[in-house]
């Protein structure tokens, strides 16, 4: 796959580094066609977050291929230690993406599961070249729009205050903190504003929330907060965990009436630009 341009990465503290021996992100030229992981929580909470990445690859002039078999990356099972069922279900995906375009994700988690844990997970087996070289076709999906796509955004919504949330995983695996602000930046009548504490975990990180809940509750809390203090109209967030999770809060807090209405970055993307109607998720 022909490489033409490159962009550092940002730091771990999501600030731009003028260093030039910071190491450097490589993203193909814009292809023909490319392939779309799902992810579970878009197929079985958010699907319009799924449609509307396809409908802006698709506004980009990529045609998208979806393979019908995929399910999980196994994240799950790897993060809970079950290794051996996690390269079972990696494996099962990584049969399905067989040509060589690359493999969007609307997920920071799960891009970071299939970029940086399956080389890991199969690292020293009969599957570890097999495994390298499906990782290198992976890209979030916002991230891609940018850098891949060159995608320009015409707004054709009102006014709004929107505060983003980035996933710990975008922002420290997938390296992807300024994919969202630079679609968002492109809407002429839309207000970004940013939270205090930016870079903390909204509490979720999977099971992690299942096992400690008290540690969960009072991360989410503290997100919750700094949100609300933004007075942003809602939020945004390109990863459905987060998504949910600071949600599912709001929706027990009267303080956070707001952000009750929080939506994924791509649904709010593909209906500012009039490629879905209705409101948010």
């Amino acid at each position: 796959m022909p490489v033409h341009h490159f962009i550092p990465d940002d730091s771990l503290v999501d600030s731009l580094s003028d260093d030039l021996s910071s190491p450097l992100k490589l993203y193909p030229s814009k292809p023909k066609k490319v392939y779309v992981f799902g992810t579970c929580l878009v197929d079985l909470f958010y699907p319009e977050a799924g449609m509307s990445g396809v409908l802006l690859l698709e506004h980009a002039g990529v045609e998208v291929l979806f393979p019908q078999d995929q399910t999980c990356c196994g994240q799950p099972a790897y993060t809970s230690g079950y290794k051996e069922e996690a390269r079972s279900v990696a494996l099962a995906q990584m049969s399905l993406f067989n040509e060589e375009y690359p493999i969007v994700v609307p997920s920071g988690s799960c891009g970071g599961m299939m970029k940086m844990h399956y080389p890991r997970l199969f690292e020293g087996t009969e599957y570890d070249q097999q495994a390298q070289e499906f990782s290198e076709r992976i890209y979030e999906l916002t991230d891609f729009l940018v850098h891949v796509c060159d995608l320009p955004l015409v707004d054709q919504g009102e006014q709004t205050k929107i505060a983003l949330h980035t996933s710990c995983s975008s922002r420290r695996e997938m390296k992807t903190t300024d994919s969202g602000k630079a679609l968002l930046k492109q809407l002429k009548n839309v207000n970004l504003v940013e939270p205090e504490k930016v870079t903390e975990c909204c509490g979720f990180g999977g099971a992690f929330s299942v096992r400690h809940p008290e540690i969960s509750n009072a991360m989410v809390k503290d997100k919750l907060d700094h949100l609300s203090n933004t007075k942003a109209d809602t939020f945004l967030s390109s990863d459905c965990g987060c998504l949910m999770n600071i949600k599912g809060a709001a929706e027990k807090d009267k303080s956070a009436l707001t952000l009750r209405s929080g939506e994924h970055l791509l649904s709010f993307l593909a209906r500012r630009v009039g490629l879905i109607e209705g409101g948010s998720e």
